[in-house]
Parts: C-alpha cells; sequence; structure tokens
C-alpha cells in the first residue's frame, strides 16, 4: 500500500482531511479546466469542448465534499461553521450546475472562491474547532 492510500486508511483520518483534499483537487481541476480547453482548441477542428469526463469530475467532488461536510458539520466546536461549510458548498454546487446546463455566463474566476473556501474552512476546522466528546459540539 502506497502512503498516499494509507494516509487516508488510517482511522485518524477526519471528514475535515478528505474534505480540504477533495476540495483542493476540484481547485486544481478548476485551474486545469481552460488549459483543457485551450488544447482542444488548438486541434485541427477547433471544437472547444473538454472530455465528458472531465466533467464528470465536478459532481464526483460535489459528491465527496458533501460527505465530508456533512460529517465535519457535526463535529465543531463553531455555531457558524455548518452555515459557512453548506453556503460555500452550495454556491460551488450552483456554479456547476450553471455551468453544465449554460444558463448563463459567469466567469470561470468565480468557481475558485468557493472551492479555495472550502479547502480553507476544512483546514480552519481541524484546526481549531473539533470536538472529540459529544458535549462540546455545538452544531447538533
Amino acid at each position: 500500500m502506497s502512503s498516499f492510500q494509507g494516509t487516508f486508511l488510517r482511522k485518524n483520518a477526519t471528514s475535515d482531511t478528505l474534505g480540504a483534499f477533495a476540495s483542493a483537487l476540484c481547485a486544481l481541476h478548476c485551474v486545469a479546466t481552460p488549459l483543457i480547453f485551450l488544447a482542444h482548441a488548438s486541434t485541427a477542428d477547433h471544437h472547444a469542448s473538454a472530455p465528458l469526463w472531465w466533467g464528470i469530475l465536478d459532481y464526483f467532488f460535489l459528491i465527496i465534499s458533501f460527505v465530508a461536510i456533512h460529517y465535519s458539520a457535526k463535529k465543531t466546536s463553531l455555531r457558524w461553521m455548518p452555515f459557512a461549510l453548506y453556503f460555500a458548498w452550495a454556491l460551488l454546487a450552483g456554479y456547476i450546475l450553471i455551468e453544465t446546463f449554460h444558463l448563463f455566463h459567469l466567469s470561470h474566476a468565480l468557481i475558485y472562491f468557493p472551492a479555495f473556501g472550502l479547502v480553507f474552512l476544512h483546514v480552519y476546522n481541524r484546526r481549531h474547532c473539533r470536538c472529540e466528546e459529544d458535549d462540546c459540539c455545538v452544531s447538533e
């Protein structure tokens, strides 16, 4: 087993660790998307669209981040943290849905705010706001 796999299979791997990791991968995915479009636009057919599997990654990251947020929200000591996590996720999901269904045009740069916001919130929650006892958790 690689050290990468072992990191996420250990008992001390938390929802915040998973959430920060998934959100960081999502942000990298967002950064790479314009590069994919540029690469496809420079091909002979000039068709600027990302492969289907690349778009499916958006929803994969949304599902993983939602699960991580669900568990992180249960074990935080800050009342505002669950709201902040779900709000950032909702912004990210909304942007992805708008982009998928071409409802209207939004700047691609807007997706970085909720993606990096989720990374920040998960890291902050992991470092400062985690509860191990049930009596300290205020979000339940």
